[in-house]
């Protein structure tokens, strides 16, 4: 296999930077921006293309590693070439292949939905942590089980979709990485509040985010599980409420909150959360 990029951003460098290290052979890059593919083949040791033709022609294998918003449009443009006999893939989270590649069987080719769930963050570093990310692989193309031993032999697990549960992936992998953010920007505004500087905020939050995450996934969401919430603490979770400044910080603490709730209940079945539900879902806030 001879897989060639199109798109020349951190996905088009990690995934060409991973697959050279492992033994793949890359045809090499085209971009819209000459300097960016330059530098992809430069980094990976393969080819600079400023003709996309010419990489249609050399490739076996083609990754449209572009934003999402170009997959679809960039596909449609390979159909003018001669792509019979060729897999195409994207990286999206989001779009099944059926919907990046359209009519794609009728062209004689095979189109792959392929999405580390990894946050590809740096073009010349995330190769380096990628090794033992999950993919997911979604797909009505032939060669499905063929990209899974694929990564498999690279040490990733993977997990095969169906397309209809592509949106849903991507939220929960949205959820747990980018609403993360979110989370923790709102702790560092308050604790800036409090007098730290975001730096020592960071520093001070690191031990408790970092201990969490570790027993969520010992364990799981249920068992790690401790604070107000859980306890059914009233008092204190009505002055958390107080203490927002607007409407949407309040709402996100509420809302959250809200979900807490119901994890709570399972893991305490004789506890009565009843009164907790109602200052969190009551919107002038109840203090005792």
């Amino acid at each position: 296999m001879k897989i060639g990029f199109i798109g020349a951003g951190k996905a088009g460098f990690t995934l060409g930077k991973y697959f050279s290290l492992n033994g793949t052979e890359l045809s090499g890059y085209y971009s819209r921006s000459r300097n960016s593919a330059e530098e992809a083949a430069h980094f990976t040791g393969s080819k600079i293309f400023e003709d996309i033709s010419q990489l249609v022609c050399e490739s076996d294998t083609l990754f449209i590693t572009t934003p999402d918003s170009a997959i679809k449009d960039t596909y449609l443009s390979l159909r003018s070439f001669d792509i019979a006999g060729r897999q195409i893939c994207h990286c999206s989270g989001a779009l099944s292949a059926k919907e990046a590649f359209p009519e794609i069987a009728e062209y004689g080719a095979e189109g792959y939905s392929i999405h580390p769930l990894f946050p590809i963050s740096s073009k010349y570093d995330s190769y380096k942590q990628i090794g033992g990310a999950y993919f997911s692989i979604e797909s009505d193309g032939g060669s499905t089980q063929e990209w899974k031993i694929f990564f498999e032999k690279l040490g990733n697990p993977v997990k095969i979709l169906s397309g209809e549960h592509k949106t849903a992936y991507h939220a929960a992998c949205a959820i747990a990485s980018n609403l993360v953010c979110a989370l923790i920007a709102e702790s560092t505004g308050l604790l800036e509040e409090c007098g730290f500087t975001q730096e020592q905020a960071l520093c001070a939050l690191e031990p408790l985010i970092t201990a969490n995450i570790r027993s969520i996934i010992k364990t799981d969401p249920i068992t790690a599980l401790t604070g107000p919430v859980e306890r059914c603490d009233c008092e204190t979770v009505s002055r958390h409420l107080d203490c927002f400044k607007n409407d949407i910080d309040r709402e996100l603490y509420r809302t959250a909150s809200l979900k807490l709730i119901t994890l709570a209940q399972k893991k305490h079945l004789d506890r009565d959360y009843s009164k907790l539900a109602q200052i969190l879902s009551t919107k002038t806030v109840l203090s005792d």
